[in-house]
């Protein structure tokens, strides 16, 4: 039998009522991030599958990751390395039960964004 009180019934609540918060932004961009390394690792392996193909491949290919856009990107997968890598660790250590209040979640994202910060530009530096 059909449900005559269908369309009475309340909505669940939506992405759009939702305040953000530390946790839930962190988890978010972890996500991305190991996305984004995706599209950065297709790229490299563009370059190596150009590299093979000939010498116009390669310098269409070599010219497009050394320009200022490829610079840009590779900045960016450094960050999102590091990002991706200090959320693992911070999965880690809530898998053995540590860090699980709010508050310890809380320094832990913000230790994770300052963290991957810091990391991107001394690789950036050393490298």
């Amino acid at each position: 039998m059909a449900d005559v009180n269908r369309g009475n019934r309340p909505l669940s609540p939506h992405l759009t009522i939702y305040r953000p918060q530390m946790t839930s932004m962190t988890s978010i961009f972890v996500r991305l991030t190991g996305n984004a390394l995706l599209i950065a690792a297709l790229m490299i392996v563009w370059w190596f599958v150009a590299a093979a193909t000939g010498p116009e491949a390669f310098a269409t290919a070599d010219g497009f990751l050394r320009s200022w856009f490829g610079d840009l990107v590779f900045f960016a997968s450094t960050w999102a390395i590091w990002y991706h890598l200090l959320g693992g660790l911070r999965h880690l250590i809530w898998d053995m039960g540590y860090g699980l209040d709010l508050q310890s979640a809380y320094n832990m994202g913000y230790a994770m964004i300052i963290g991957s910060l810091l990391l991107t530009v001394l690789t950036v530096i050393v490298l």
